[in-house]
């Protein structure tokens, strides 16, 4: 058994902190006892790791990442860049340097294939909890159908990660369970385009029709799969919330329907505003995306606000891939910048974002019963929500039990020896 001691505990609640606190380990990897540390007993042959001083947060959590994603430029999206075997390794340290900086769960919203969670698994290589989408579902043409801009497909699709592209009703039905059969835990469709589509194809484009959307959701429910939609505005996005889709990806013109936020909170479903992609493309993209996304943010940020003023749970996901990893938390950041406290922000991260991927019951927050998935930080990002952007502040990760990181003990020793 492990027991952490003397931490001040967030445990993803969002109740207030527990100062001076015990959370005991058992050897299976899941929380014993947790409280003041005078109210838990342990064994006295119990490995005791002192965090005094320090924070103790629940593992955090990435609703929307995409992990293999190494840039945005035709030649990687085709993976003709590099060898395959490179991108591999690549995407395997991505996903260790990931869980080093807190996050012990991501749902990767496509582009990596079920081996890399088996991997994960089974100890191959290190790595956060893993939901895979595979591939999103998109008509020819949406906006993940990867042809060239000329209408040519990609010479060398990966055979790990089948084409997404399906029209018509019983086409999508087909695509859904195949999606299944490969691996998927989560199905991804888009019903919309993007702020960085391709010509004619923006943000209130409606790109399949009501029976389409429907045919997705009902088959991904059918098969015990939870659906999630890129969509920003428009028809596209009320058709799917309509549809019962389980979480909302991107809406960036959310805030503009109302109506369709009440019917999300009565259906349970959640958004994810995967801020800080567009904190990079409207800084870093072409001139055309930076003014759509200055021009959508007063929009995005209302959607949020009455998401929340609703009963409509948003979870956090930074849509990173292609541009930056390992660091997760500047979505965090970025909810704060959108309005919500330092404790709300750690929830969409933390509790929330467990409900969001239905692993509530497992992780998310520390209580009696669930995985051992725990981060020890050094500053109180109740503060100053940026700390947990800061490597150097990570110090302990614990993932179901087991110690990935451990910075506490070489503090020690190098105390000891000074």
């Amino acid at each position: 058994m492990k027991v952490l001691l003397g931490g001040n505990l967030i445990d993803g609640t969002g109740r207030p902190p527990t100062s001076n606190s015990a959370v005991l380990v058992n050897d299976e990897g899941r929380i014993e006892a947790v409280g003041q540390r005078e109210a838990v007993e342990f064994p006295p042959d119990a490995e005791v790791i002192d965090v005094t001083g320090k924070v103790l947060l629940p593992g955090l959590i990435d609703c929307h990442d995409h992990l293999g994603f190494h840039g945005y430029d035709l030649p990687t999206r085709w993976g003709v860049n590099e060898p395959k075997s490179l991108q591999f390794m690549r995407t395997a340290k991505v996903l260790k340097d990931t869980l080093m900086t807190g996050y012990t769960t991501v749902r990767d919203a496509a582009f990596i294939d079920a081996g890399f969670k088996m991997a994960v698994e089974q100890g191959v290589i290190e790595g956060p909890r893993l939901q895979v989408a595979i591939s999103p579902i998109t008509p020819t043409g949406g906006i993940a159908d990867w042809s060239s801009p000329s209408g040519h497909p990609p010479p060398t699709p990966d055979p790990a990660l089948p084409s997404g592209v399906a029209n018509g009703v019983e086409e999508i039905r087909v695509k859904v369970r195949h999606m299944a059969q490969v691996g998927a835990d989560v199905i991804k469709f888009a019903s919309t385009g993007g702020t960085m589509a391709r010509y004619g194809l923006g943000p209130r484009s409606n790109i399949y029709s009501p029976e389409e959307i429907k045919a997705v959701v009902d088959e991904a429910h059918m098969l015990g799969r939870k659906a999630m939609v890129h969509a920003h505005g428009g028809p596209g996005l009320r058709l799917a919330i309509e549809a019962g889709v389980d979480s909302v990806e991107h809406g960036m013109c959310l805030g503009e329907d109302i109506e369709g936020i009440k019917i999300m909170a009565d259906n349970g479903a959640f958004f994810c505003p995967t801020l800080a992609v567009f904190t990079f493309h409207g800084t870093r993209g072409k001139p055309e995306q930076r003014q759509r996304i200055k021009e959508l943010r007063p929009i995005h940020v209302a959607g949020i606000q009455k998401c929340l003023e609703l009963g409509v749970r948003v979870i956090a996901g930074t849509d990173a891939g292609g541009w930056v990893h390992a660091n997760n938390a500047q979505e965090l950041e970025c909810m704060v910048e959108a309005g919500l406290t330092p404790m709300q922000a750690l929830q969409t991260g933390t509790g929330w974002a467990a409900e969001g991927l239905g692993l509530e019951k497992e992780i998310g927050t520390v209580e009696k019963g669930k995985l051992a998935d725990l981060v020890v930080v050094d500053g109180n990002p109740l503060k100053d929500i940026t700390i947990l952007q800061d490597k150097s502040r990570i110090k302990l990760v614990m993932k179901e039990g087991t110690i990935y990181r451990n910075e506490l003990v070489e503090a020690q020793v190098a105390a000891l020896s000074a």
